[in-house]
């Protein structure tokens, strides 16, 4: 079962009173607030208004049905949902002539577009174990208009290896990131962590601006239950959901790990903004963003945050933040490394 549904009567009973409800106005927090935000931007399909089954829309676990093969059906089900209902027909060519009770495309012009059967599309979308081919994951992914890293999820999610990404990445022209990564290391934080997000190895201007250092440190987790880690970002929302959307995308690169949905569970439990972006269902791929950081004593700093994976450590991911050029950024890291290391030099002087 999705942590989202396990937790979510615990989330709502800890909003109410004990024994009853409180007509007392309740002050939001700043992460509810954003969460209440960020929810707007994500629509969910109707759970009423469809017909086709809808509201027999269940899923019949039988006794030889491995636990991990029925929860990887059920993310299936949730994401063919929100990615269905951020479609429109005019986006996919259809005119749009009554008014519709539901956000996006219907099952029945998912299924045409795809050039599936309507019942068997159905089927696919309520979890029901049933053989699906690399052709017809295709073919969905073209009908939902899925990205890169969407498509490689929903080639994970049905129970195959999705094809190598021709053109998904961004390219680094005449390897300026690259060669700034080996010239100038030094100021350029960097950290390895593992499948879930662990700090293994951090340098020492990493350890400097995101106050890191501990192995098993989970970054995710710090972010997400640390209010002075979330405050450094100008744009908290957005560093949010990318997080989350990777995240995901690492849960379904292991299906059979149950570490993922532990992790998640815990923080869909203890943050409301990390559960309203785990029920979104979003998948993404950091591979390289512009991160703007706020140090209190370095100030505001702009970098380009560059992932890359090693063949040496394939479930590791390398993530180096190099100070973007023409900004002040290097100067300002090599400012606080020296007050750094005034500070464990001689504490009394700094």
């Amino acid at each position: 079962m999705e942590p989202a549904s396990i937790f979510r009567v615990a989330a709502l009973s800890v909003d109410g009173a004990a024994g009853g409800t409180s007509n007392v106005p309740r002050t939001r927090r700043p992460e509810e607030v954003s969460a209440v935000a960020l929810r707007r931007d994500c629509p969910r399909p109707s759970e009423s208004a469809e017909t086709n089954g809808e509201e027999a829309d269940t899923m019949q676990a039988t006794a030889s049905t491995p636990e991990s093969g029925l929860l990887r059906r059920t993310k299936l089900r949730h994401f063919l949902r929100t990615r269905r209902a951020q479609v429109t027909p005019e986006q996919v060519g259809l005119v749009h002539v009554e008014r519709r009770r539901t956000p996006g495309l219907r099952r029945e012009e998912v299924a045409a577009l795809a050039g599936v059967g309507v019942s068997w599309y159905t089927w696919l979308e309520q979890g029901r174990d049933i053989n699906v081919s690399e052709g017809v994951v295709n073919a969905v992914s073209d009908a939902l208009m899925l990205k890169g890293y969407e498509r490689e999820y929903l080639y994970r999610l049905a129970g195959h290896n999705p094809p190598w990404p021709r053109g998904s990445r961004p390219r680094d022209a005449n390897g300026v990131r690259m060669r700034a990564l080996v010239e100038g290391w030094s100021v350029n934080p960097a950290y390895l962590t593992d499948r879930y997000g662990r700090i293994e190895i951090a340098s020492n201007s990493a350890r400097s601006l995101f106050h890191v250092g501990l192995r098993g440190d989970n970054c995710l987790v710090k972010f997400f239950t640390d209010p002075t880690v979330r405050v450094k970002y100008p744009d908290m929302d957005t560093v949010a959901r990318g997080l989350v959307a990777h995240f995901r995308a690492q849960a379904a690169r292991f299906p059979e790990d149950p570490e993922f949905d532990r992790i998640a569970g815990r923080l869909h439990e203890h943050s409301p903004l990390f559960a309203d972006l785990w029920d979104c269902h979003e998948v993404d791929n950091p591979y390289q963003r512009v991160r703007r950081i706020t140090h209190p004593q370095a100030g505001l700093m702009v970098f380009d945050r560059v992932t890359m994976r090693s063949p040496a450590f394939p479930e590791s991911l390398l993530t180096v933040y190099i100070a973007q050029p023409r900004t002040d950024t290097a100067e300002r890291v090599r400012g606080l490394l020296h007050s750094h290391a005034r500070a464990l030099l001689s504490p009394s002087l700094v």
